[in-house]
């Protein structure tokens, strides 16, 4: 999901404005991005209130992997179709993928406490903050750290599925704390992407760049949080 080697024709870069396109364009990723995070929450609580929706959640396990099935398509379908759909269905596409994540993060209702969800949300957002107005700012070239985190990230879930068979508190004590450092480390390097490629983005794929910026950033402020929520979150009484 954090891959932005996406084809623009037409590329233009330079010229006074250069600084105001990039700065606008950082402004719709955000924008998105804060929209895609409230619709999951919403979503999210929603369903977590809905007596009717976790009793089937629960009781019928194939949903769930209907619901991440279809997750993985609309998030590597919108990548994939990205210069073949208009805006607006792009931003539909996006929306969907937030309100399927939140059909499915409902469950951390039932696994932690509301005042454990609420403190872990604040915590991930001034982590999340600091390390994207890092990579805005910073003048140091992120790309090199781009391969380490991808092979990292890969590590990360192969050992996460590991431990499902395995149950051991260390190592997923091990997996959190690995998965904090590496998206810690992925909001920095993807807001500089997003940053870089606003600078060479015709005006045309402008909104579609915002997507796509919008989704990967999003990605990295969901699993940051969820990560850190399994080291403080602590278990629901």
């Amino acid at each position: 999901m954090n891959d932005y080697n996406y084809k623009f024709d037409n590329y233009s870069g330079g010229g006074a404005s250069l600084a105001s396109t990039v700065s606008n364009t950082m402004k719709r990723v955000y924008l998105k991005m804060t929209l895609a995070l409230i619709v999951t929450a919403l979503t999210s609580w929603l369903a977590a209130t809905s007596q009717g929706y976790m009793t089937f959640l629960f009781s019928h396990s194939w949903f769930m992997w209907v619901l991440i099935i279809a997750w993985f398509g609309i998030g590597i379908g919108l990548q994939g179709a990205i210069n073949k759909i208009s805006n607006g269905v792009a931003s539909l596409l996006f929306y969907a993928f937030a309100i399927l994540n939140g059909l499915m993060l409902c469950t951390i209702f039932y696994a932690y406490s509301p005042v454990a969800i609420v403190k872990t949300f604040f915590i991930t957002a001034a982590t999340f903050g600091a390390m994207t107005i890092y990579g805005y700012f910073t003048s140091n070239d992120l790309s090199k750290f781009g391969n380490y985190l991808f092979y990292a990230l890969i590590g990360l879930i192969i050992a996460s599925v590991v431990n499902i068979f395995m149950h051991s508190s260390t190592l997923d004590w091990i997996v959190s704390i690995a998965g904090v450092i590496i998206f810690v480390g992925l909001t920095a390097w993807d807001t500089q992407q997003v940053k870089q490629m606003a600078m060479v983005a015709p005006a045309g794929a402008i909104s579609r760049l915002a997507t796509l910026g919008a989704l990967s950033l999003y990605l990295d402020f969901v699993n940051l949080f969820l990560f850190l929520l399994r080291i403080f979150g602590g278990n629901r009484d």
